[in-house]
């Protein structure tokens, strides 16, 4: 029988300890079910901006086809790794579709607000991830980098185009993550918890003078 705490594929033959492969299944089930939950987002405001905003349409579209893919590619990921999606998938889908519309209806700036919420905290969560995978899976590392990047591209083309600081933009962008952050704690029922712990662990170990 095959060890299933293996990490399968050419550049990943070593086996990992039992804490690091739990760390990574979890790092691989929030992910994915992340990129499930953008994509009804972008959906949905897809759909709004089509009737309403034409004029950014080719942005969500071109984010939409990026969520998509990586969705995808950590599913694939996960297959190799002994991991599963998490047992909430339809927390993220549903929460995903009436956020990406109700924030569609507030305007552009509900779209660029929620965008930039969003992906600061897919950022935040991503670079405490590559912290913890650099010296573990190197292939898994380089994937999550790859993504990272286009993230950081969404983000930036959203922030570039928020030009309110009123009130009600910064309550939702403070509660756009505040739920971001609530329900990968409920996708994991409570396992990211132990992941934050583990990945700040790790940063700051690494982080300390030799």
């Amino acid at each position: 029988m095959s060890d299933p705490h293996r990490i399968a594929g050419p550049a990943r033959k070593t086996l990992v300890g039992v804490a690091d492969w739990l760390t990574i299944t979890r790092i691989l089930k929030v992910n994915h079910a992340g990129e499930y939950g953008a994509i009804r987002i972008y959906r949905a405001q897809a759909w709004v901006a089509r009737r309403i905003y034409p004029d950014v349409v080719a942005f969500l579209q071109e984010t939409l086809a990026h969520e998509v893919r990586h969705c995808a590619t950590f599913r694939e990921a996960m297959t190799g790794r002994g991991a599963r999606p998490c047992r909430v998938m339809s927390l993220w889908g549903n929460g995903g579709l009436i956020l990406g519309f109700l924030t569609s209806l507030l305007g552009r700036q509900g779209i660029w607000i929620c965008t930039a919420a969003v992906e600061s905290a897919v950022h935040r969560h991503l670079e405490d991830q590559l912290h913890f995978l650099r010296d573990r899976d190197e292939s898994l590392h380089s994937l999550i980098l790859s993504i990272q990047n286009e993230e950081a591209v969404h983000l930036d083309h959203a922030q570039q185009r928020i030009a309110t600081q009123a009130w009600w933009a910064r309550w939702l962008n403070a509660f756009i993550v505040r739920c971001t952050d609530a329900v990968i704690w409920l996708s994991t029922w409570g396992d990211s918890a132990k992941m934050a712990a583990e990945l700040l662990a790790v940063r700051s170990i690494s982080s300390k003078p030799a």
